[in-house]
C-alpha cells in the first residue's frame, strides 16, 4: 500500500464543550495520510489515476466548517467516513488537533484509523 499524506491542514470550526467553545472559531490542525494503490498514476502520469489531494483537502475543509461538533472525536469519524466513501482509499490515519484549549499544553487532539491497511 502507497500512502499519499497531507500535513498541517488548518481550517476554522465551531467545536467544543465548553461554553466559550460553542461561540467562537477554533483553528483545527488536521493530519491525514490515506492509504491507496498508485501503480496506475505512476505508470500514467494521469491525476485522474490517482487520489486528488486538492479535492482531498477541500472536501475536508468544506465539511469541518459546516459542522459544529462538540467532541474533536465525533469530526473525525465523520471526515474519516467522508474521505472512504468518496475517495478512491482503502485506510485513512487521521490527527485533529486542538490549539490553545488548556493553558498548559500546546495541543490537544486524536489520532484515529479506519478501513484496511495492507
Amino acid at each position: 500500500m502507497d500512502i499519499i499524506y497531507l500535513r498541517d491542514l488548518q481550517v476554522d470550526a465551531i467545536i467544543g464543550v465548553w461554553e466559550w467553545e460553542r461561540h467562537v472559531r477554533q483553528n483545527l490542525i488536521l493530519n491525514l495520510e490515506l492509504g491507496a494503490d498508485i501503480t496506475d498514476a505512476a505508470k500514467s502520469d494521469d491525476l485522474s489515476d490517482t487520489v486528488d489531494y486538492k479535492a482531498v483537502s477541500d472536501r475536508v475543509i468544506e465539511y469541518t466548517k459546516s459542522t459544529e461538533f462538540q467532541l474533536v472525536e465525533s469530526l473525525a469519524e465523520k471526515i474519516s467516513e467522508i474521505i472512504l466513501d468518496e475517495f478512491s482509499v482503502t485506510w485513512v490515519k487521521l490527527t485533529v488537533g486542538k490549539r490553545g484549549v488548556l493553558p498548559e499544553v500546546f495541543e490537544v487532539g486524536i489520532v484515529i484509523e479506519r478501513g484496511k491497511k495492507f
